[in-house]
């Protein structure tokens, strides 16, 4: 039976990819309907990005009161009622309304999800579920798409998604025996007992090693989001690729990280998760080499795959880290913190690129690159050596 329950993660790892790539799909569209200019996407979405913010800090005391399957059925039931909101919106107001419960929703289920898999799976397994997100993620704009070529409209698209959302939340209520069947997990960890007093944000911040963990979270998710946004733009304005050119080879970089991801679950046989985020990190750091070198678009579009096929251990990972690391008692808590970290920096990192892509020039892209992956692996090895001192005290630390 536990078996079930991992595919039925797996398919809510897919469903749950398929909204997020939906705004950026539908909005040429759904801009000039709405009659606002095109850069109020942004404030959509940092509406939702605040919502999914506030809900991952709260994550560790709802999942010790209601059950991580309990959690994350609400949560997807929100975030199914949210996007029927948007299919049935008029006005970029009524959006913003549904964009608040979009966002609770999503950053419950994402901390609550990828704790329950990374106290009871083996790690292959965190980075194969992250790998169907990309599949999610990458499918999301083909349904937009289909909506939109056969003259349904935008509202069509989300409601198509609206539909799979609620089809989840029915599997996920129909499974909710299941996630209390709780075996000895692969991990090297046991799970933490649910009911236990939630940790307060103050209290987590004072843990060895939580602040700098919750940085590279940040920072990793500023590399990939800015990369993923700024791609495009760097080929054409650096590179003086076509827009129709650079936005086929920009997917290179989305290609690399869902690949990347298949291929890890499988290093994860031979190497620990510290050894993956490494790995990882070298090859980011090779993607960004090959952007600075002055040989054309051929080396560029090497480091864009680089840089997406090193992103992909990275996250499933540290994020599987976290019970070893801090203890699956606290593993909630930290997580939640982490994805909280995480949007954070994929909110403020990405505009502060593009004032100096305006102001300067686009060719600093590799810079700022480089710049986010050295505070990154520094915040990294911090966190690993000051939890691993902690851990050390412990009583029963082996």
């Amino acid at each position: 039976m536990f078996q079930v329950l991992l595919a039925i993660i797996y398919l809510a790892f897919i469903s749950l990819g398929l909204p997020d790539s939906l705004l950026g799909a539908a909005w040429p569209s759904m801009y000039q309907e709405l009659s606002v200019p095109v850069s109020f996407a942004g404030g959509l979405s940092m509406v939702i990005s605040f919502g999914t913010i506030l809900s991952s800090l709260q994550s560790d005391r709802l999942t010790r009161k209601f059950g991580a399957g309990r959690v994350t059925a609400f949560s997807v039931l929100m975030t199914a009622a949210a996007l029927m909101g948007f299919s049935f919106s008029r006005s970029y107001i009524a959006l913003c309304l549904w964009a608040v419960p979009y966002g609770l929703g999503a950053g419950s289920v994402d901390a609550s999800l990828n704790n329950y898999v990374a106290l009871h799976y083996a790690s292959r397994h965190m980075s194969w579920l992250h790998c169907m997100w990309g599949v999610g993620a990458s499918l999301g704009p083909y349904v937009m798409g289909y909506a939109l070529t056969g003259g349904h409209g935008w509202n069509m698209g989300y409601r198509y998604i609206a539909v799979l959302q609620i089809v989840l939340t029915a599997v996920l209520l129909l499974s909710l025996p299941l996630w209390k069947r709780q075996r000895q997990p692969d991990t090297a960890v046991s799970p933490c007992p649910e009911g236990d007093t939630a940790l307060s944000l103050g209290r987590i911040l004072h843990i060895p090693g939580a602040k700098e963990v919750m940085a590279a979270f940040f920072c990793y998710c500023a590399l990939e989001q800015t990369t993923g946004l700024w791609a495009s733009s760097y080929l054409v304005m650096h590179c003086g690729l076509s827009t129709d050119a650079a936005a086929g080879f920009a997917s290179l970089f989305f290609v690399g990280i869902t690949a990347g991801r298949a291929v890890s679950g499988f290093l994860t046989l031979k190497l620990r998760d510290t050894q993956l985020i490494r790995l990882g990190q070298g090859l980011i750091l090779a993607g960004i080499l090959c952007l600075f070198l002055p040989f054309g678009t051929g080396t560029a579009l090497a480091g864009l795959l680089l840089i997406g096929l090193g992103c992909a251990p990275v996250y499933p990972s540290m994020i599987h880290a976290t019970p070893a690391h801090f203890g699956p008692e606290k593993s909630q808590a930290i997580i939640g913190v982490q994805m909280a970290s995480a949007y954070v920096g994929t909110c403020l990192m990405p505009p502060v690129f593009g004032m100096i892509a305006d102001r300067i020039s686009a060719a600093l892209l590799p810079l700022y690159l480089l710049l986010i992956l050295a505070f990154m692996v520094f915040a990294h090895e911090t966190s690993c050596a000051s939890s691993r001192t902690a851990m050390a005290g412990r009583p029963n630390h082996a």
